[in-house]
């Protein structure tokens, strides 16, 4: 089963709004959600998901602000989706992956079309599942 869910985790309305449009472009689809609280996170199916996550959280988590420890606690449970970092901060890039997260990119690049191609191969490179 391909993916089902694209997850926009911890971004405010306006960004959301295109970063929507960007992931319904690159998983047709998808559904595409949008979560600010840890009960939603939480409630995500855990596989089929791909999370794209904000450097500074916008909501109430568990972790705070952060979307890096965010990614921290997500990368040591077994049953989560792989998650990306959505910054433009080429440290925090660097201290997500050095998280568990896969290469990102920032809000600024989605109209790059190797951004794309990197979400789009994230995409396929999940496997296949079932929700949860």
């Amino acid at each position: 089963m391909p993916i089902t869910h694209v997850a926009l985790v911890g971004h405010c309305g306006f960004d959301s709004g295109s970063l929507a449009r960007f992931a319904s472009a690159v998983a047709p689809g998808a559904e595409v959600v949008r979560i600010n609280d840890q009960r939603s996170l939480d409630g995500l199916p855990s596989r089929g998901l791909l999370l794209l996550v904000n450097r500074v959280l916008d909501g109430r988590f568990d972790v705070g602000g952060s979307g890096i420890e965010l990614i921290k606690t997500l990368s040591s449970k077994t049953d989560s989706g792989p998650a990306m970092l959505v910054s433009n901060y080429e440290d925090a890039q660097q201290e997500a992956e050095a998280a568990g997260a896969l290469p990102g990119f920032g809000k600024s690049q989605i109209s790059d079309p190797a951004i794309k191609q990197r979400v789009t191969d994230a995409i396929a490179g999940l496997g296949t599942g079932a929700d949860v």
